[in-house]
């Protein structure tokens, strides 16, 4: 089953959050889900720590010595497994490449992130060079506003075509629902919409990034 890496060098681009978000969409929707927890904060593992009943399943204790073993375990197992990537390049980050059938490289719209994004498609391509083989990569824009597309947004959409850069349709938006998730270590669809604000919008949104990702993963995608 599909190993889904995410990686960006830059800290604070939505790693931990797409991975989450994604994960436990899945497995709310009945798949079996897996998340190795390589960030150095463990963010996720504290989140599965909490009183959420979402079955998706956390392994924290990843090294480059086991990562391999654990993802080949794993994938004979469960539908999913997404690796929530270190910020540097490593060799757990090389391992995992090998290993994944897409790589989501998390970027918001800014130059900064652009630019790391940059980075981390160099970084694929020189596995690709050593493995000699292709491992397919998508941008997703995270904390995008809903109601107005920006300039700079636009620009950055558009620097990515012209490199045909491939990246998803639906961005994953600036949701107070999915700091929230972290907050309260709890899933979407098990947080109390009296305390957090749109939170309905959030879980459309949160499905149809997942929605395309199963397209993307499947060869069923369509054309924007």
């Amino acid at each position: 089953m599909p190993v889904i890496a995410v990686a960006n060098p830059k800290g604070g681009a939505g790693k931990s959050t797409t991975t989450l978000v994604l994960a436990t969409t899945l497995a709310a929707q009945g798949a079996s889900v897996t998340v190795l927890d390589c960030d150095p904060n463990k963010p996720i593992q504290t989140w599965r720590s909490g009183q959420s009943h979402n079955p998706v399943e956390v392994e924290g204790d990843v090294t480059e010595s086991n990562i391999t073993k654990l993802l080949d375990t794993y994938r004979r197992s469960h539908q999913f497994v997404f690796v929530d990537l270190e910020g540097t390049a490593s060799r757990m980050t090389s391992r995992a490449l090998a290993r994944a059938n897409l790589v989501i490289i998390p970027i918001q719209a800014s130059p900064t992130d652009a630019s790391q994004a940059v980075k981390a498609i160099r970084l694929i391509r020189e596995e690709e060079e050593t493995l000699e083989k292709t491992i397919p990569y998508r941008i997703v824009f995270t904390r995008t506003s809903v109601a107005v597309k920006s300039r700079l947004e636009r620009m950055i959409e558009d620097e990515l075509n012209q490199g045909e850069v491939p990246r998803f349709n639906n961005h994953l938006n600036e949701r107070s629902a999915f700091k929230a998730m972290f907050f309260h270590n709890l899933a979407l669809d098990e947080l109390n919409p009296s305390e957090v604000n749109g939170l309905p919008q959030a879980q459309d949104n949160a499905l149809n990034v997942a929605q395309e990702l199963v397209s993307i993963l499947t060869g069923s995608e369509t054309e924007a």
